[in-house]
């Protein structure tokens, strides 16, 4: 199968290509360019940027893709507020222009597969304990709107026969594939690492730590990608829910990575922000439906890839 990987270049990107050229695809990778990120040997790189609608339709007409993975985004929740119209024009326009290309080849060849990663945070806060699919979405944020105004356009384009489409919702990606791991400063897991690294003096927590979340491997997520991709059915959108099914204290991961750093990491607590206890994805309909085991989400083999990534990395520096 040809593939278009928007966001290869990625975290996710990164390991879906990899999955993808391991299954025997023939797999694109598309960028808006990143000198310091390449695509894996066996893919095919082309630069452009999802909010540019001619550049989106030279692209597709000229690679007769068979499928798409719509993996580019801006994903940063706090920084929508400051700049909602961009994260509308790269979340929402962007995905208006890949659907918009593949229109205009409409009819030159079958409907084309469609897999698009949203996220959990579409569901907001008013929900708690296990997140399924089924729940009324609570968008709290420029970004979650914006993500689940592109989910109803792909599904809304789905319904017309065009493609067939997935819309999966990976809960907190972490881990590492291929060498490549999570540097996003906004997440939980980098900063711990970087306090054991020294590039931080402590780790700050919301309140005690007992918050509950569902951390899943970065190659679960590629995997369902891939199974995603197989599974699309003409004039039909699924939504799937990603996550290990258990859920981890923020505290806890302080104290795995000091079990593998072998060293004790600082922590400050502030006042407890108002923020569900527990959030878990339930995860029966993947399993189910994408024939899905998020197979490596335990929290230790999830901390060990990402530390023996983030080790290896520093040390090239």
């Amino acid at each position: 199968m040809r593939v278009l990987v928007t966001g290869g270049l990625g975290f996710l990107g990164h390991a879906v290509t990899v999955d993808l050229l391991d299954a025997g695809h023939h797999v694109t990778v598309l960028t808006r360019g990143r000198p310091d990120a390449k695509p894996p040997a066996d893919a095919d790189l082309v630069e452009g940027d999802i909010r540019d609608r001619q550049r989106m339709h030279e692209i597709v007409a000229a690679g007769e893709f068979d499928g798409v993975c719509h993996l580019a985004a801006l994903t940063r929740g706090r920084d929508s507020f400051a700049d909602p119209l961009t994260y509308y024009n790269v979340n929402v326009g962007g995905t208006l222009n890949l659907l918009m290309a593949l229109d205009a080849v409409r009819g030159a060849q079958p409907p084309a597969r469609f897999v698009f990663a949203s996220t959990n945070i579409v569901y907001g806060s008013v929900h708690a304990g296990a997140l399924s699919e089924a729940m009324e979405p609570h968008p709290e944020s420029p970004y979650a709107w914006s993500k689940l105004a592109a989910e109803q356009l792909v599904s809304a384009y789905a319904a017309t026969g065009a493609i067939g489409a997935i819309t999966l919702r990976p809960f907190n990606i972490a881990g590492a594939i291929d060498g490549v791991g999570d540097t996003d400063t906004a997440r939980i897991i980098p900063n711990v690492f970087r306090a054991v690294g020294g590039e931080l003096l402590h780790v700050t927590l919301n309140g005690d730590g007992s918050i509950v979340r569902d951390f899943v491997h970065v190659g679960d997520v590629a995997a369902a990608v891939g199974s995603a991709l197989l599974r699309t059915k003409a004039g039909a959108c699924q939504v799937y829910n990603l996550g290990s099914g258990v859920g981890t204290q923020m505290i806890e991961i302080v104290h795995a990575v000091e079990l593998l750093a072998g060293t004790a990491i600082n922590v400050v607590n502030l006042p407890p922000r108002p923020e569900p206890p527990t959030m878990i994805a339930d995860i029966s309909r993947a399993m189910k439906g994408l024939d899905w085991q998020p197979s490596r989400s335990s929290l230790m083999q999830i901390l060990a890839d990402a530390w023996s990534t983030w080790t290896g990395a520093v040390a090239r520096r």
